[in-house]
């Protein structure tokens, strides 16, 4: 619910929402025009997965189950990576760290260190590079480089078991339980290796040097070790339960070598959020963004030109 008392919501009693619609079009093509934009290019990239496994013995979960109970079956096993948003840097937060080195070209320094671009998320998260590129520059090529990338694991998960349990009376309900574990420590991490080759464009007659930038994500699955709820699942006197799993887990990384670029886009209008006024009377407010002077005359070369600004 926002500060305007109106909601995104389905309904009253759904708890997601969906994103606002910021674009639309009638499908008149003569609302089309052509607009520059400065973006950023990939000029290669490539893509791999690392895999890797962890093993857990006599994991404790909670709530305790009603005594007299037993677990019959496994409904399903989730995991969840921790993350907690007020302190970032806490260690218990599942991490995951790219160390990656170069062959073939050099990330460039300065007085602190590896020089590094704002990326597209808005960080600081690109890494220059500068390669002498002669010997491929003759033959209009780009010049192969070389890595080697290791993926740092650490911090915490957490593992819900979907169970379904069975009381005295052979009646059978369904019960969540739930457990917080360590993949593993900030000073000793897990580390998944692999090596990757990507190709660097020519920059002879370039003003930007082209730039290495990393996307990386990690996703869980568990299973009991043996696939045996007897053998795998232990209830103790008090209710307590206790499990063997096996974690697995998959990293997806994918480098990508990107020069800045000026391109042109058809577009069919900007962007406006929604607007949700609140006003008091007839105030009027300001806008946000600069106002534009649309093209009145269609050019023969519309991507070669900047759209007319009237300037005074």
């Amino acid at each position: 619910m926002n500060c305007y008392c109106t909601s995104q919501f389905n309904n009253d009693s759904d708890n997601c929402c969906h994103a606002n619609e910021l674009c639309k079009f009638s499908g008149d093509l003569s609302e089309v025009n052509v607009t520059p934009i400065y973006v950023q290019s990939v000029y290669d990239a490539v893509r791999f997965n690392m895999h890797g496994m962890r093993t857990v013995q006599n994991l404790h979960f909670s709530p305790c189950i009603p005594c007299g109970c037993t677990v019959t079956g496994i409904n399903d096993i989730r995991i969840k990576r921790v993350f907690d948003p007020v302190n970032s840097g806490d260690c218990n937060n599942l991490t995951l760290e790219m160390e990656t080195g170069i062959t073939g070209a050099h990330f460039v320094n300065n007085s602190c260190g590896v020089v590094e671009t704002i990326g597209p998320d808005g960080v600081p998260s690109e890494k220059m590079l500068y390669a002498d590129s002669n010997e491929c520059d003759s033959s209009g090529s780009g010049t192969p480089i070389f890595g080697t990338q290791n993926a740092k694991l650490y911090g915490n998960v957490m593992i819900y078991l979907d169970i379904t349990l069975c009381d005295a009376c052979g009646r059978e309900t369904c019960a969540t339980l739930s457990a917080e574990l360590n993949i593993a420590k900030q000073n000793c991490p897990l580390v998944l290796s692999n090596f990757f080759e990507l190709c660097m464009p020519n920059i002879e007659n370039s003003a930007f040097l082209p730039r290495l930038t990393e996307l990386a994500n990690v996703g869980f699955n568990a299973r009991l070790a043996t696939n045996s709820v007897n053998r795998d699942i232990c209830i103790g006197h008090n209710g307590d339960v206790t499990a063997n799993l096996i974690i697995t887990l998959c990293v997806a990384a994918e480098k990508k070598i990107t020069v800045p670029v000026q391109l042109c886009v058809l577009s069919t209008g900007f962007a406006n959020a929604p607007l949700k006024d609140n006003n008091f009377g007839n105030m009027s407010c300001p806008g946000l963004f600069p106002e534009r002077t649309e093209r009145t005359e269609k050019s023969d070369c519309l991507c070669n030109e900047y759209p007319p600004v009237t300037c005074c």
